[in-house]
């Protein structure tokens, strides 16, 4: 095994970077170095610059579209992407139901939602979770019933991150009730402009409405656009989990927020405090030893071998890690983590105010990260599946 990037690989971080510095909107990162508030219109933004280079789907291949990197490219095109403070891409599209497209839909699914999903001018959101049905999803109730050339979709599904941007979705219903929970489960991808189709949204801890409730209520979906076999959704699914929980590590978000909590307890007067200092030590052994889970796997990948699967794993460990720095900033600034309050910010009341502009949405941040190791799969469930396929 490997780790050591070659030459050729370093000269392609030096192209990324130098391209994502260019391109990069001052007051995008700006707001993503200080946790501010990002809108649909700042995501988007981002996404259609990458959309117009090519890369907003950066791990398709070159016959869909994609620069065709390998495993190692799209590690660094992540990272620079990332240290530079570019807006997490929104994965829904690109790095989770594209690939499902590509491997078990239709040539005219094919030619019909990649392109919008490459260009960065739909936006997906992702139907899985139910109220009841989240780390068992294998529960899930919402129904589709085939009606001639249709299916008609009742049901619920909750947590449904940024559906309120949301244009189309794909979800897992299901359309049989016989055998075990894992068959009779279908992928459908839904216009959410049809007809029967609400989202609420639910307000959190930090005051945002980052997730929603979506109803279903006798909305009617095109039979063309099941994806793949009817049924045969839960494999679909899995396919997918593993791109999603691989993308819940975010190791490389991990090392720019190493960084940041470093510079708050620098301004804070606490870098000195030793017993923090070596707080801040344990936490940045951990984010290396994920990032060498990550390029183990890489080089796996590379070296043709067959990696082991340990998606669930990434997972389990990236979360901790995100609660873990959005912990330190608290203690880090103290009295100055205020609940971030958008209005106060906006009229001097919150950051700038109090000389601590670096603090404001500091308990925005730890309250969002409480949410990490239960969304994608409980960290609970996703230990036992570790045990089971990893450790025999």
């Amino acid at each position: 095994m490997d780790l050591a990037f070659t030459p050729e690989e370093q000269a392609f971080r030096e192209e990324v970077r130098t391209w994502v510095h260019a391109h990069l909107p001052a007051t995008l990162s700006h707001k993503v170095h200080n946790a501010l508030r990002l809108t649909r219109e700042d995501m988007q933004a981002w996404a259609k610059i990458l959309g117009t280079k090519g890369w907003l789907g950066y791990s398709w291949p070159q016959q869909f579209g994609g620069p065709g990197w390998n495993a190692v490219q799209k590690h660094l095109f992540e990272e620079e992407c990332a240290l530079a403070g570019a807006p997490r891409v929104v994965p829904f599209g690109p790095v989770m139901v594209a690939p499902v497209i590509m491997a078990f839909g239709s040539p005219e699914q094919q030619q019909r939602f990649l392109p919008g999903i490459a260009s960065g001018d739909v936006w997906w959101s992702q139907g899985y979770s139910e109220p009841g049905s989240g780390s068992d999803l294998a529960s899930l109730k919402t129904r589709a019933e085939r009606v001639g050339d249709k299916f008609i979709v009742n049901g619920q599904k909750t947590w449904t991150t940024l559906a309120q941007f949301g244009e189309w979705i794909f979800c897992l219903v299901r359309t049989s009730s016989e055998g075990k929970p894992q068959t009779g489960i279908s992928f459908l991808l839904i216009d959410m402009k049809s007809k029967g189709v609400s989202v609420r949204p639910i307000k959190l801890l930090d005051g945002e409405c980052e997730v929603n409730e979506v109803w279903f209520d006798n909305v009617e979906v095109p039979a063309e656009n099941l994806v793949g076999e009817e049924n045969k959704g839960w494999n679909y699914a899995k396919f997918l989990l593993a791109h999603e929980r691989t993308n819940i590590a975010d190791v490389n978000r991990a090392k720019r927020e190493l960084e940041r909590l470093k510079r708050i307890a620098k301004t804070e007067g606490v870098w000195d405090d030793l017993r923090f200092k070596d707080e801040i030590a344990k936490l940045e052994v951990d984010v290396i030893a994920l990032e060498m889970m990550v390029l183990r796997v890489l080089s796996a990948e590379k070296s043709g071998k067959q990696s082991l699967d340990i998606a669930g794993l990434l997972k389990i460990r990236g979360s901790e890690i995100q609660q873990r720095y959005s912990e330190l900033m608290m203690m880090a600034a103290g009295p100055f983590a205020l609940p971030f309050i958008q209005e106060a910010m906006d009229a001097g009341w919150q950051g700038d105010h109090v000389g601590a502009a670096h603090c404001a949405p500091l308990a925005s941040t730890y309250f969002n990260m409480r949410k990490t190791t239960i969304y994608g799969g409980s960290n609970e469930v996703q230990r036992n599946i570790v045990a089971q396929t990893v450790l025999g």
